[in-house]
């Protein structure tokens, strides 16, 4: 049976439209969600830390902004997005004093509560609704009138309405308008990471790097490796996106079709899936969370490290040559 996707038509807003929102941070999501609940018609407020330098843009947008201790005693639902290395922390010194009985507090990801990094008390409801995609593309096709897909997890219900509420908020930001699925905070936490380090994210650019480094590597101009390896990418990801791989397939010359056919298995073998498996074991094993945790908690000296060596990587250094050159390309910077 497929899993039911919930619209703008299954869904009440009722249950927060009585009720003040604190979006709890101002970065890539939060001021997406913001911006978006407050277009819907609800009533929102951001809390931020003292000298926050958030709080002139939020303000600039038209939002009202207070001190996250102040916005967590003030508000019905309260909305953590800021990033999951600084939540413990800002969660016990400036939002559990402040929660009481039959407030919700969500996520946007389930990070924290599923590794027991925070523990709300029993008293209040706890969910978590995530976007699909980046901050400032939600935010981008709320305003062209779509939406984007996400999912939503009820983790504690102690009103009774917690998963009304969780999806009144989806449909806020506008979710609901492109659809969204319910899950656990378990398989979205585990999910998530998965998706992010072997696909999305890890997956992708280092494929895109070792394909570079092996043209580049062999006599042939930056240039055109750039243009092969990276600049391509997202036009067959977004005939993927809209037609799956077999319209991609189709999209595509035969030369090209029959390559994916006998290159992909060589590229990316069996053992690589198994190293995909061992990923996952260390996502689910908290493995994974605990490095991350070690790192931000000293400063992030191996995420800077990393950071370093791409900065001057001839890719990036072309790549941007060659953006600019581009007048199709949006150069308007990130909203956050």
């Amino acid at each position: 049976m497929a899993a039911k996707m919930y619209y703008d038509r299954d869904v009440s807003t009722a249950p927060i439209e009585n009720k003040l929102i604190a979006i709890i941070g101002y970065g890539s999501q939060a001021h997406a969600h913001a911006q978006n609940l407050r277009d819907s018609g609800f009533n929102v407020v951001v809390g931020l830390r003292d000298g926050s330098a958030s709080r002139a843009k939020a303000e600039q947008a038209g939002l009202r902004v207070a001190s996250i201790e102040d916005a967590t005693k003030e508000a019905d639902v309260i909305m953590l997005l800021i990033p999951d290395e600084q939540q413990p922390k800002v969660y016990e010194q400036s939002i559990a004093p402040h929660l009481s009985a039959g407030k919700a507090l969500a996520f946007g990801h389930g990070f924290n509560v599923h590794f027991g990094r925070i523990t709300p008390p029993a008293d209040v409801d706890v969910f978590l609704v995530a976007p699909k995609g980046p901050g400032h593309m939600l935010r981008r096709v709320y305003a062209d009138g779509a939406g984007m897909p996400g999912i939503f997890a009820v983790q504690q219900d102690a009103t009774g309405h917690a998963r009304d509420i969780a999806l009144a908020y989806a449909n806020g930001i506008g979710c609901t308008r492109a659809g969204v699925l319910e899950t656990t905070f378990k398989e979205e936490t585990e999910t998530d990471l998965f998706g992010e380090q072997s696909v999305l994210c890890g997956g992708v650019t280092h494929l895109i790097q070792a394909g570079f480094e092996t043209l580049v590597e062999a006599g042939y101009q930056p240039e055109i490796a750039y243009f092969e390896t990276l600049h391509e990418v997202k036009l067959i990801v977004d005939l993927i996106y809209e037609k799956g791989f077999e319209g991609m397939r189709h999209s595509i010359s035969n030369t090209a079709e029959f390559g994916d056919y006998v290159t992909g298995p060589r590229v990316v073998t069996a053992e690589t899936k198994a190293e995909m498996g061992r990923v996952l074991q260390d996502i689910q094993t908290g493995k994974f969370a605990e490095r991350f945790i070690a790192d931000a908690e000293a400063g992030f000296p191996f995420m800077e490290e990393q950071r370093g060596k791409m900065r001057d990587h001839t890719l990036e250094v072309v790549g941007k040559e060659l953006r600019d050159k581009m007048p199709f390309i949006n150069k308007k910077a990130l909203e956050v």
